[in-house]
Parts: structure tokens; C-alpha cells; sequence
């Protein structure tokens, strides 16, 4: 489905009846990452998937998309469906957007799970990453896709899942250079959101990835230290909808069970 926010066009998709959970998708992904966990939540649950700004079928809305632009964008989609409480799972970027949801809109927040993610905000040397890899997408953002979606998985994965792989290469190429740099820039100037840890407002779910080469295992198991917050550790990289898609179904499942208790 098509919605328009700030004369930009969107696109989302609602499938499947009864308390909602929203599907945040990360840098260089789009919502059909969620299409094998979707199949599965829909049986029970109303399940919001939305094409974050600059990624598949949504639009750019200016050289830099921050994270509270993106969130706004979602709660603006949740209004129009009218939902008033929802479980939120974001993965990488969209975690960084599923945190500036809840800081924004906490009341609105059933859930919380944050995947390959982090409430850390970028440090001085990742900055630095991001601007080079600004200027290796204006020179070609081509061979920039190419390069860095192989990095997202441990090292015995990327050999293994090459046909996944491949998959999510060919669906981040459709992407402009625009929405990378707008999404980097976003990225590179989001806030510490680690005061949502201290709140204790909704359940937070954190899933790491025990191999992954982007966020550092230990920062992230640090940062949940004496926390109130379940923390699930998988085996592989920072792709755990490819690389561990069985059991992320399994903790996503007990996790969401669990919110609509409290």
C-alpha cells in the first residue's frame, strides 16, 4: 500500500488480524526482509511493514533522513491505521528508528526488540566510517552495495548463503545513491538512547549476534549490564533474519507472547 508523508510517497504493507507488531528493516534492506517471519506472525498478529525513507518503493525527502524523521514517518502510517499500541522489532537502522519511537512516542510502545542493533549512538571512528563510505557511494554506489552486504555476515555464513546474499545485493541495487548518503547522514548524527534502558516503560528484547562484524559482541553485552532487558545470543553476524531465521521466528514468537501479558 501507498501512503504519502511530506508529499513523499511510502509504501507499507498490514497483513493478518489481532495485536499489532511493527517491522523495521534495516540499512540497505527493505521490508521484504521480514517475508519469511511476516508469513509466519500474520497467523496471529497484524503485521506493519514499511519501507523506510530512501529504501525499496519509498521516496527520498531531503539529503539527510534522521531517525526521529523516520520514526515520525512510521507513527505516521500507525496513525492512519489507526493503531494505538504496538510491539516494535528493528533491525540495525530500524532499531535505530523502533529507539527514537519509543523516546518520541514512548505510550505507544507494548514492546521493544532491538536486532543487530545498539542504543549507543555513533562513536568519533564509526563517524569517520560513515563519511568515507558517503564518498564511496557518490563516487559508486554500485561497487559500495557490492562490497558492503557481504560484510554483514560471519565470515562462515557469507561463503554458505551466497544465494541469500546475492538476494539482498540485487534488492538494495534498486536503491538510489541519494537515500544511501540521506541514510548515512541520518545515522551518523542519531543520539544515545540508552536513557530508554533505565526507564523500564515496555519489555525490550536485544538479539546480538555472537560473530557479527559491524556491532562489537562485547559493547553490545555490556551495554545491557544489570539492565532490565532479555538479551538472546545467536551464533551468526549481524543478518540474523538469514542467518539464524529459525530460531529469531522462535524468540520473536515467545517475545511477543510475553508483551501481551504485561
Amino acid at each position: 500500500m501507498d501512503f504519502t508523508y511530506k508529499n513523499t510517497s511510502v509504501y507499507f504493507s498490514c497483513k493478518g488480524k489481532g495485536s499489532a507488531v511493527v517491522l523495521l528493516h534495516g540499512f540497505l534492506e527493505n521490508s521484504t526482509m521480514w517475508s519469511k517471519i511476516v508469513e509466519v506472525l500474520q497467523k496471529k498478529h497484524k503485521v506493519i511493514c514499511v519501507d523506510l525513507l530512501g529504501h525499496g518503493k519509498t521516496g527520498n525527502l531531503g539529503y539527510i533522513h534522521t531517525m526521529d524523521e523516520q520514526a515520525n514517518m512510521v507513527k505516521a502510517i500507525l496513525n492512519h491505521l489507526k493503531l494505538r499500541k504496538y510491539i516494535i522489532v528493528g533491525h540495525s537502522m530500524g532499531g535505530y528508528i523502533a529507539l527514537s519511537i519509543a523516546k518520541l512516542y514512548p505510550k505507544n510502545i507494548k514492546g521493544l526488540c532491538l536486532m543487530n542493533s545498539t542504543f549507543l549512538p555513533d562513536s568519533k571512528v564509526k563517524k569517520q566510517h560513515r563519511n568515507r563510505a558517503i564518498l564511496a557511494v557518490k563516487q559508486n554506489y554500485k561497487t559500495f552495495i557490492k562490497v558492503s552486504i557481504p560484510m554483514l555476515f560471519s565470515e562462515e555464513n557469507a561463503l554458505k548463503l551466497k544465494k541469500e546474499m546475492n538476494g539482498i545485493i540485487k534488492e538494495a541495487l534498486k536503491m538510489t545513491p541519494q537515500g544511501i548518503v540521506a541514510a548515512l547522514e541520518g545515522m551518523k548524527i542519531r543520539e544515545d538512547y540508552s536513557f530508554i534502558l533505565e526507564k523500564k516503560q515496555f519489555p525490550i528484547l536485544m538479539i546480538l549476534g555472537k560473530q557479527d562484524p559491524v556491532l562489537d559482541y562485547n559493547t553490545l553485552k555490556n551495554q545491557t549490564k544489570n539492565k532490565p532487558i532479555q538479551v538472546v545470543n545467536f551464533s551468526g553476524g549481524h543478518m540474523s533474519h538469514v542467518e539464524n531465521i529459525q530460531d529469531l521466528i522462535c524468540t520473536l514468537l515467545t517475545f511477543i507472547k510475553n508483551c501481551k501479558k504485561t
